[in-house]
């Protein structure tokens, strides 16, 4: 491998590095703001929930809440 290469090669693998260090970082803040929401008499797992459906388009939200409700309703879990 040409010398370029191998000096692309390893700044890739650095830049995924540092990437990775970060979002270790990241991870541990989202556990303390998590585990403050708990000290306050929130639940995390519905945060959680909650941040994960907010990602999601609104129709298709929608959507799945809708064929969810189906399943749940052919399986005697009517609400």
């Amino acid at each position: 491998m040409p010398l370029d290469n191998k000096n692309q090669l390893l700044s890739f693998i650095e830049r995924v590095e540092r990437l990775e260090e970060e979002k270790k970082a990241q991870a541990e803040d989202i556990k303390e703001v998590l585990n403050e929401a708990k000290s306050s008499g929130f639940e995390p797992k519905y945060i959680r929930k909650i941040v994960a459906l907010r990602k999601q388009d609104p129709d298709k939200r929608r959507q799945e809440e809708q064929e969810f409700d189906l399943y749940k309703e052919a399986v005697g879990l009517n609400d």
